[in-house]
């Protein structure tokens, strides 16, 4: 047994496939973006991480005290297809060496089960994979008496790869995103609404290897804007924090009210969406961006039929992408529980929009012409200079800048009672009382606790405890909240 087998664990990163068919420029663009995003993405975990680029896969061998926290980057970095664990053993060159030490070290896994050993070498050997796969096979055989081989329907795979001297051991896989690594097809602005839509169709976009900057059009307040700021900082931390991208946040109220003036009701809805692509555009332009990305999909509401989709992009010359223009709800939902973001879009402040009571579904193309010329657009024009650009990675600054919460370190002498709003069952323990409401239930349960007592949220990194108290300060109005920092 080598020395780092006890004090690392080596990771195997193999590439997305589509990214090994590429002709050579493009995939070498790739894999070197890829292997400089993961570095980057790592490095802020630990400075004691190894990287080791080949052309078929990406090695990193870690500390054992980071390996949970590197292979969850790992497995939200787009470009990477598959993530292997393995135990590297160095300095292997017979098939009686491998035999002992594969079944030194996974003897366990095959008792009283079925298995079979798969096989993979690169290198000027002497024996071939079926060698290594029948010698080691049989020597395990020999060794685990309540143990069997079935070479179609194992329960157990036991996969090794030699390479020359080399030999590792697979003791788990994971399936990654997938997709292009971000930052090699250029970058796309995401209309941001916070809900199920928009979130989702940011992540598609992210996992495409674009990099998704975000604009956010308030038409709720303070609430509104902190509760989208929270879900855009969680999408770039978890898909994206490879490279800095910007949020844009638009005052929208005076548009909407134009709106109401000079528009008839049944073109508000359709009115209001291209209004919203008419900015973006202008933002676009000076971020130096080609395309726009909505969450819309076809016929889920009156305003996005394909008439009026095609109404809605008669206002760009910029490209609108819309990955989720055939998906329908469910199959939306689905992807928004997998990525974590639909606990944000259920608990996402609601704010009045404009909704028409009797919205055309199927639009003229002259009508639009003639509503378009009664909007005063002087009034667009204002809430574009008066929009506020920052860069994700300050949002909890920003947050803090619009009403900070303050922060307790220490809870020996005061009589608080924490809440846990971390989503999974864990819960943190304290000498005060403590509560365990995760952040998607804070809206509803807040409100029903004693408001005679001090309350500080917790989080294990204190950003969503800070993005939730203040949006329960600020729109609710309660005086009783801070946020815990141990």
């Amino acid at each position: 047994m080598i020395e780092s087998e006890v004090k690392t664990q080596k990771f195997i990163v193999k590439y997305f496939p589509e990214i090994m068919i590429k002709g050579t420029k493009a995939k070498r663009q790739m894999i070197d973006q890829l292997f400089a995003n993961l570095k980057k993405i790592l490095g802020r975990i630990s400075e004691e991480i190894e990287y080791k680029k080949l052309f078929d896969k990406i090695e990193v061998v870690c500390p054992i005290d980071v390996v949970v926290e590197v292979r969850q980057k790992l497995l939200e970095t787009s470009g990477i297809e598959v993530v292997l664990e393995a135990i590297q053993i160095d300095n292997v060159t017979t098939l009686d060496e491998m035999k002992v030490i594969i079944n030194e070290k996974m003897s366990h896994v095959i008792q009283d089960k079925t298995f079979v050993v798969r096989a993979k070498r690169t290198g000027q050997q002497e024996f071939k994979s079926t060698d290594i796969e029948r010698t080691v096979g049989g020597y395990m055989l020999a060794n685990n008496p309540s143990s069997k081989v079935d070479l179609k329907n194992p329960e157990v795979k036991i996969n090794v790869e030699l390479v020359h001297k080399q030999l590792n051991i697979i003791t788990n896989k994971y399936q990654g995103v997938s997709g292009f690594p971000l930052g090699t097809q250029g970058d796309i602005l995401s209309l941001m609404s916070g809900g199920f839509d928009s979130t989702v169709a940011s992540y598609l976009t992210m996992k495409r290897g674009i990099k998704t900057h975000f604009i956010f059009f308030n038409l709720g307040g303070v609430a509104h804007e902190i509760g989208v700021k929270q879900v855009a900082f969680y999408l770039w931390n978890k898909f994206g924090s490879s490279h800095r991208v910007t949020f844009t946040s638009i005052p929208f109220e005076d548009v909407v009210t134009e709106i109401f003036n000079s528009t008839s009701q049944s073109y508000m809805g359709v009115t209001l969406k291209r209004l919203m692509l008419m900015a973006s555009e202008k933002v676009a332009n000076n971020l130096g961006i080609d395309a726009l990305l909505t969450g819309e999909s076809v016929a889920q509401v009156s305003s996005q039929t394909l008439r009026n989709l095609a109404l809605i992009d008669q206002v760009t010359n910029k490209l609108v992408l819309r990955p989720l223009s055939t998906m329908n709800k469910p199959q939306i939902i689905d992807i928004a529980n997998e990525i974590g973001t639909r606990k944000f879009a259920e608990a996402m402040p609601e704010y009045c929009g404009v909704i028409s009571q009797n919205p055309v579904t199927h639009g003229s193309f002259d009508r639009m012409e003639k509503e378009a010329k009664k909007f005063n657009y002087e009034i667009l024009d204002k809430a574009v200079e008066n929009a506020i650009q920052i860069n994700v990675d300050e949002i909890v600054a920003d947050v803090n800048d619009i009403g900070e919460v303050e922060v307790v370190n220490d809870i020996s002498s005061g009589n608080y009672t924490v809440i846990d709003i971390r989503q999974n069952d864990e819960c943190i323990e304290t000498p005060c009382e403590t509560l365990k409401i995760p952040f998607y239930k804070l809206k509803s349960e807040f409100e029903k606790l004693p408001q005679d007592k001090e309350y500080l949220f917790y989080c294990e990194k204190g950003i969503l405890s800070q993005l939730h108290a203040q949006y329960l300060i600020d729109s609710k109005g309660y005086k009783n909240i801070r946020v815990y920092r141990p």
